[in-house]
């Protein structure tokens, strides 16, 4: 059966996930698509890469030198989680279908900068990555979709439908990583597409609050969340910003939610362990604003189950925060759904290599809002 690699760097820059997957061949008999994680890697992100991407992230200027240099260290990177993923499963790069390649996401402006057109940045050399790996990529999967009016994120929905839907019932997806979406799945028999979109900032405030104060990269299991207590006046300041009252499709990253936008709003004198709880509370109370949008549109009762995958799922106060906030909804681990949470998205950039060379739409026009399907992402043969 046809074997695809899928690589992810988020928002957290701390590694490069590469998942191999497995994806049969629909048959006349059973033409629905069912994708199979068959090994994982994680491939760390060394510090000064890691500080030349977060440079690049937050420059306002950068030069092509610079561009060029992260971007070979990222492809080499990219290069190594291969091959030891292909080590760890004992697996040839000749088996290997196709390489999907997100790449790293320096900046994403779907509506546009200033008055300027709207471009979506992701850090990628496929042509490179073929080179170094031997085997076929396909890469730039988000600015078709951006071409065709759509906002080119999220994309993952798409793959939620994928592997989720069932027949018979209402699920949601949360993709909790630097920033959080969500996916709405009716039932099959409801024949309506999924709904999808970003709910705001979800680990990418935490983490960089925590970094200011505690010297470290994130909140190991939200323990100094846990430590606080919420300032409502905050909170209530934060959930002002009209990106969480946009109705979708809406999508977001860190050129809207940073420490700048975070600072703005404090008063001075809150206690950074409060300011690290209100932080836990924005993302629980805007994933349950998220909620409500979602349900509210498609006249949707309450799920059966919510998924949570990422990051995120590590951080047990997080969790226990959205558990309170939707208490209609179980959190069932996505485990239980046959796919590891750490792996989804990693998945999904196999998936929609195997899309792109299926001549298959990759994109849900109801979630991105583009004028209609379109097949994603370049090819790059392998020699």
């Amino acid at each position: 059966m046809p074997l695809f690699i899928g690589l992810m760097s988020g928002t957290s820059l701390d590694g490069i996930d590469a998942a191999l997957v497995e994806i049969p061949v629909p048959t006349e008999k059973d033409t629905r698509c069912h994708p199979r994680l068959l090994a994982h890697h994680a491939e760390p992100m060394p510090e000064p890469l890691r500080d030349q991407l977060w440079a690049l992230c937050h420059a306002d200027h950068a030069s092509f030198a610079a561009l060029a240099a992260a971007e070979e260290a990222f492809c080499r990177l990219q290069a190594q989680a291969v091959e030891s993923l292909l080590t760890r499963s004992g697996t040839a790069n000749s088996a290997i279908t196709a390489i999907g390649s997100h790449g790293q996401t320096i900046e994403h402006a779907p509506l546009g900068h200033r008055g300027g057109p709207p471009y979506t940045l992701q850090l990628d050399n496929p042509s490179r990555l073929a080179e170094l790996t031997g085997c076929q990529v396909v890469a730039d999967f988000r600015r078709r979709d951006l071409a065709a009016g759509g906002q080119a994120a999220p994309l993952a929905p798409a793959f939620h439908e994928a592997i989720f839907r069932t027949e018979d019932e209402w699920l949601l997806v949360l993709n909790l990583g630097g920033f959080a979406n969500l996916t709405l799945l009716p039932p099959r028999q409801d024949k309506r597409p999924p709904l999808g979109f970003d709910t705001g900032p979800a680990n990418a405030l935490l983490d960089a609050w925590h970094a200011r104060h505690c010297g470290e990269r994130f909140d190991a299991d939200g323990r100094w969340a846990a430590s606080g207590r919420v300032d409502e006046a905050l909170l209530e300041r934060l959930l002002a910003e009209p990106f969480f009252h946009l109705p979708p499709p809406r999508s977001t990253g860190r050129e809207l939610f940073h420490l700048d936008w975070l600072q703005g709003r404090l008063q001075g004198g809150e206690a950074p362990q409060d300011v690290q709880a209100s932080l836990a509370e924005l993302t629980a109370t805007s994933v349950a604003l998220g909620v409500a949008m979602a349900r509210e549109r498609l006249d949707a009762p309450a799920a059966t189950a919510l998924i949570p995958c990422g990051g995120g799922t590590h951080n047990p106060d997080l969790l226990n925060r959205l558990a309170r906030h939707l208490p209609e909804t179980p959190l069932v681990p996505s485990e239980d759904w046959g796919w590891p949470a750490d792996w989804l998205e990693a998945g999904a950039f196999a998936w929609l290599a195997w899309r792109r060379l299926s001549g298959l739409p990759g994109n849900l026009p109801a979630v991105t809002g583009a004028t209609g399907a379109r097949v994603l992402g370049g090819i790059y043969a392998a020699s």
